[in-house]
C-alpha cells in the first residue's frame, strides 16, 4: 500500500523530524524537553492522590491501586497525545506540506514519533512502580499491546488529520470526544462497577480504547485480553482497526490534494 511504502522510505526522516518536533515544543524554556517529561508525571501521580486518597473510589481488589492504575493511564495518555497531536499535524506543518515533492503521508506519522518519547517514559515509569510492587509485568503482552495501540492511533488519525485540516473546528471536536472517551474508558473506574449491567459491560468492552487500557492493564496484574471470551474482543479490535485503517486512508488520499489550498 502507497501508505505504508511511503512510512517505510522516510523512516529516517520521519524519525528525524520526530525528535526535532519533541525538542521544539520546549525550546523556549530553560528546562526544554524535560518539561515533557515532568507534566505527564506529576499529571497521573496527582490522578493517584485523588481518586485513591481523597475520593477513595479506588476498588481494585487484591491489587494496589497504582500497580492498577499506572499502566491503563499511561496508555491513555500514549493513545489521547498521540491522536490529538497527529490530528492537527497538517496543520503545524502546513510549510512542509506546500513543498509538492514532501510526502504528505508521513506528517502525521511525524506527530506521533515526536508523542513517542513521552508514552515510553510513561510506559517505564508503570513497569518500574509495579516491579517495586513485585509485580513482574509479561513483556511479551506489553509489546503486542503497545503494537496494537500504533496499529489503531494510524489507522484512526489517518482519518482525523484530514477532516481536521478541509475543517479547522474539527479539532475543538476531537478534543471533547476525547475527553468523554477518557470517562466512558476504564481508566479510573474499574469494569466491575458493570457486572449489573451486561449489555452495557459488552457494549464498552469492545470499545477499542478498553481494549488497549485493559489489555495493558492486564499485562501487570496476570490478565490475557487474548484469549477473553475466545478472544473475540481481540477479533473485535482488528475489526475496527483495519476498517478505520482502509476508510481513513481513502479519506486521505481522496483529500489529500486539497490541503494546500486550505492551509
Amino acid at each position: 500500500m502507497e501508505f505504508i511504502k511511503s512510512v517505510l522510505k522516510n523512516k529516517k526522516l520521519i524519525f528525524q523530524l520526530g525528535k526535532n518536533d519533541f525538542r521544539n515544543r520546549f525550546a523556549s524554556t530553560s528546562l526544554g524537553a524535560i518539561w515533557g517529561y515532568i507534566q505527564p508525571f506529576i499529571f497521573m501521580f496527582t490522578y493517584v492522590i485523588v481518586f485513591q486518597y481523597i475520593l477513595k473510589t479506588g476498588k481494585t481488589g487484591d491489587v494496589p491501586y497504582l500497580v492498577w492504575f499506572l499502566p491503563g493511564m499511561s496508555m491513555w495518555m500514549c493513545i489521547n497525545d498521540s491522536i490529538i497531536s497527529a490530528s492537527s499535524s497538517i496543520r503545524n506543518y502546513s510549510y512542509l506540506v506546500k513543498k509538492v515533492v514532501f510526502p504528505v503521508d508521513i506528517i502525521p506519522v511525524i506527530s506521533i514519533v515526536a508523542t513517542t518519547f513521552i508514552s515510553m517514559f510513561l510506559f517505564a515509569i508503570a513497569i518500574i512502580v509495579c516491579m517495586i510492587f513485585k509485580y513482574i509485568p509479561n513483556f511479551l503482552m506489553i509489546i503486542y499491546i503497545i503494537f496494537c495501540a500504533y496499529a489503531f492511533i494510524i489507522s484512526i488519525t489517518r482519518f482525523t488529520s484530514a477532516l481536521s485540516t478541509l475543517v479547522p473546528d474539527f479539532s475543538q471536536l476531537l478534543n471533547v470526544i476525547m475527553q468523554l472517551c477518557f470517562w466512558f474508558t476504564p481508566i479510573v473506574w474499574n469494569l466491575s462497577m458493570l457486572e449489573g449491567h451486561q449489555t452495557l459491560l459488552k457494549i464498552f468492552k469492545c470499545m477499542p480504547f478498553t481494549y488497549l487500557v485493559t489489555g495493558f492493564r492486564d499485562a501487570f496484574i496476570g490478565g490475557n485480553i487474548l484469549t477473553e471470551q475466545n478472544g473475540m474482543f481481540t477479533i473485535i479490535f482488528w475489526v475496527i482497526t483495519i476498517f478505520m485503517f482502509i476508510w481513513g486512508n481513502y479519506i486521505f488520499k481522496k483529500n489529500k490534494k486539497d490541503f494546500a489550498d486550505v492551509l
